[in-house]
């Protein structure tokens, strides 16, 4: 078969997009963009990366089409791409918790370990939601919460919410969500709340698994 065969070329198109994913500062750069749209000092803060290094691996993966980008002034902010983007990341971290025992041990050390209550599926909640039952409490930092949110969703950072849990309800349940599957801060919100006598759930998959099914968010703003 050689090089030229249609069959090798989509091949080749398939191994190149794999080759963008390759990288974790890559992988960790796309589930901070799921978010919302950010400029590339924040997303090399968020990530842990000097400026200059986010920026090679952002132009990686806008080249593959994983991320898009605009102007506003000063900044370029970058956004997911078009395309089923978030499935592919969900089937690939699916895949790896199946096939390697080594993350399934370090999900169990780190998070099941967190929190032994099953977390609130998007498809109940939804339901709790339109029945008016639970109180939803974001505890990401600020300006993720401004980029988008679920609809009615209190927001108060992990790091703030010991000394603020007066504005919380303390006879209904609430559900906490955070950045995604492997974000602590829901896990961490909820055991602390529970140490206060509350009813309290993490949601699954947190606010990038809600969005991208096209469940109702917020209008989402631009946060520089």
């Amino acid at each position: 078969m050689s090089d030229s065969d249609p069959q090798m070329q989509i091949l080749g198109e398939f191994a190149e997009l794999a080759r963008t994913l390759g990288n974790a500062h890559r992988l960790i750069l796309l589930e901070h963009i799921a978010q919302g749209e950010r400029p590339v000092e924040r997303l090399a803060e968020l990530a842990n990366l000097s400026i200059a290094n986010a920026s090679q691996h952002l132009q990686q993966l806008r080249r593959s089409g994983f991320v898009q980008t605009r102007r506003e002034g000063k900044h370029v902010l970058y956004r997911l791409g078009n395309g089923p983007i978030q499935p592919l990341l969900a089937a690939l971290r699916a895949y790896a918790e199946y096939n390697r025992a080594e993350i399934r041990a370090l999900i169990a050390d780190s998070f099941e370990r967190r929190d032994k209550l099953q977390a609130i599926s998007r498809e109940e909640l939804a339901t709790c939601l339109r029945e008016g039952v639970v109180v939803l409490l974001d505890v990401r930092p600020e300006d993720e919460y401004a980029l988008g949110h679920l609809p009615g969703a209190i927001n108060i950072p992990a790091e703030q919410l010991e000394q603020r849990l007066g504005e919380l309800p303390a006879d209904q349940e609430i559900v906490a969500y955070c950045r995604g599957p492997y974000c602590v801060l829901s896990f961490d919100a909820t055991a602390m709340l529970r140490a206060h006598g509350m009813r309290v759930r993490r949601l699954d998959g947190g606010y990038p698994a809600w969005s991208a099914v096209g469940l109702e968010t917020k209008a989402a703003t631009t946060a520089a």
